[in-house]
């Protein structure tokens, strides 16, 4: 079997999906990009999460092409490739349609940085894109277009969900779970009156300091 251990890491990150409330029934998908082979690791079309092992996992080339796997890979998957082709750098990509951040994008609305998380994680507003349709690769397009002018892991695509990026497939639902939080809090706090705006310099030192001082530079001895 092709990419064992990818194929598990990609199973085993798809339960934090529900988990953490972010997916319904089988909506929703992972994928990771092996860094030797290019070969892309996705989700099955409509498997329940409960279902997926690593030996249902689909692995696909960078155009979409099923290399290893008995089931349809995900109706996201040109997307997906779309994305790994024109973003080198990134290794994981999720897709959901979480609560909070999916009702921002079916206003067509991004959501705005008033909160340090928001500067931390995604260093500045959490924007939203147009609308694109399922199957091809118009979303990826979108999210690209949109990357050009953003530092957010994380895009909404407008009527659609929340699609974020990472360096790992782990940092990519790191990122997929931030925005929900974050998102949860916004729409409580528009409920209350109008959240205030953090300054756009001080979203630059807030997003500077989490990504280079934050956490741990290297294992503590144990």
């Amino acid at each position: 079997m092709l990419l064992t251990g990818l194929r598990e890491e990609v199973c085993a990150l798809h339960r934090l999906l529900p988990g953490n409330h972010l997916v319904a029934w089988t909506s929703g998908n992972i994928s990771a990009r092996d860094p030797d082979t290019q070969f892309i690791v996705i989700k099955p079309s409509g498997i329940k999460y409960d279902a997926l092992t690593p030996e249902n996992m689909v692995v696909v080339d960078c155009d979409g092409a099923v290399v290893e796997g008995r089931y349809t890979p995900s109706s996201d998957t040109a997307s997906h490739c779309y994305l790994y082709r024109r973003l080198p750098h990134i290794h994981g990509v999720v897709h959901t349609h979480s609560r909070y951040a999916t009702a921002f994008a079916a206003v067509g609305k991004s959501i705005p940085c008033v909160l340090t998380a928001i500067a931390d994680e995604f260093g500045g507003a959490i924007p939203c894109g147009g609308f694109a349709p399922i199957g091809g690769e118009e979303i990826g397009q979108q999210i690209v277009s949109i990357l050009e002018t953003s530092k957010s892991p994380a895009v909404l695509l407008q009527n659609h969900g929340v699609f974020t990026i990472g360096a790992s497939p782990e940092a990519a639902v790191k990122a997929a779970i931030m925005v929900e939080d974050v998102a949860a809090t916004v729409w409580h706090a528009l409920q209350l009156g109008q959240p205030v705006p953090i300054p756009d310099d001080m979203i630059a030192r807030l997003h500077h300091r989490y990504t280079t001082v934050y956490g741990q530079a290297e294992e503590v001895p144990r």
